[in-house]
């Protein structure tokens, strides 16, 4: 209870430093929405935040397998991570958001994470003063559910990486920014694990759907795009996600079933022998990969540097530092008072 106490007193602290800091400056969508992020008050109890789900030091992921909603309540899928989302082409697992002002809603309101009807979430901004001159400033009215929507994306948009190992290899011309290892692992990326095929692009996700054999009907019987769209093909597909700091976003999968990169690349490289009777799997995954020990730990190499590096120690090194942590803000050109968002470099 002590701990609890402590908790909810140091977040409340910081919410008020925030809010002062942003009073004392010219505030912006992505302002606003950064504090809302990580207010609690749009929580049914006012005990759990965006962040609360949406770690900044996993990337904006989560680190359980599924999240614990207000009451204890166990969500369904595992939380994504809430960066490099401005190319996406719809959002959560199953894609029924079409817009990220639409997602940003979504959470509040389901029963099983905040439990917050929207007009509920709505009429407690409009009864806070710091949050109704906030929200004056930026739109020129009071806090309504289009503005909320629109604050909250807005600050998600800034939540964007392009500095890793691989990004100063590719695109900065600097060989000796990764290892060999790393550069072996993206051949295997792009020709033999046939990884290529869904992760392509700037943030490497085609921003398709996919059946990867995780679907059988049974223990798994999360049916994915298929509630949404009700096509027969659709079931047992989900979003194929971001590689970006793919390497802090543990656990992984929609149900968060795998802990480890190595469990991950394991299941790829042979999905019928980790889920025999998988149904609908998608046939680029007919056949076994054939990876070697060694390519699987080049191909591995190669996922780490894709981290950027505010989340890591040693660009050089491949190594994670999940540890050292710094209060620092995320974007200089944000005027809220520090949170923890990124580990020191």
């Amino acid at each position: 209870m002590k701990k609890y106490i402590v908790v909810m007193a140091v977040c409340i602290a910081v919410i008020g430093l925030q809010a002062t800091s942003i009073k004392n400056n010219e505030p912006t969508k992505a302002t606003l929405g950064e504090l809302l992020f990580f207010d609690p008050i749009l929580s049914k109890d006012k005990t759990i935040s965006c962040a609360s789900c949406h770690k900044p030091a996993a990337a904006f992921a989560d680190t359980l397998a599924v999240s614990i909603g207000v009451n204890g309540k166990k969500g369904s899928r595992n939380t994504p991570t809430a960066m490099n989302l401005v190319l996406a082409k719809s959002f959560f697992w199953d894609g029924r958001a079409a817009t990220l002002e639409e997602q940003a809603l979504a959470p509040i309101a389901n029963p099983d994470e905040m439990n917050l009807p929207i007009a509920e979430a709505v009429s407690r901004l409009q009864g806070n003063e710091q949050y109704k001159m906030l929200f004056a400033k930026v739109f020129n009215s009071e806090p309504n559910e289009k503005t909320l929507a629109l604050a909250l994306a807005a600050f998600e948009r800034t939540l964007e990486t392009s500095d890793s190992p691989f990004d100063n290899w590719k695109f900065s011309d600097d060989s000796t920014a990764v290892s060999d290892a790393v550069k072996r692992g993206f051949v295997i990326f792009n020709e033999k694990g046939k990884c290529i095929k869904c992760h392509f692009g700037s943030d490497f996700t085609a921003n398709e759907f996919r059946n990867i054999g995780l679907f059988d009907g049974k223990k798994l019987s999360d049916s994915g795009r298929y509630n949404v769209t009700h096509k027969e093909d659709d079931i047992g597909k989900f979003k194929t996600s971001s590689l970006r700091n793919i390497a802090i976003t543990a656990p992984y999968m929609h149900n968060g079933m795998f802990k480890t990169l190595d469990e991950v690349i394991n299941f790829y490289n042979d999905t019928k022998k980790v889920v025999p009777g998988a149904v609908n799997t998608d046939t680029l995954l007919a056949k076994p990969l054939g990876l070697t020990k060694k390519e699987k730990q080049d191909l591995k190499a190669f996922m780490l540097s894709l981290t950027d590096k505010k989340f890591i120690k040693n660009t050089k090194s491949d190594t994670i530092n999940p540890k050292k942590y710094k209060k620092a803000n995320p974007k200089k050109n944000i005027a809220v008072a520090p949170h923890p968002i990124l580990i020191t470099i």
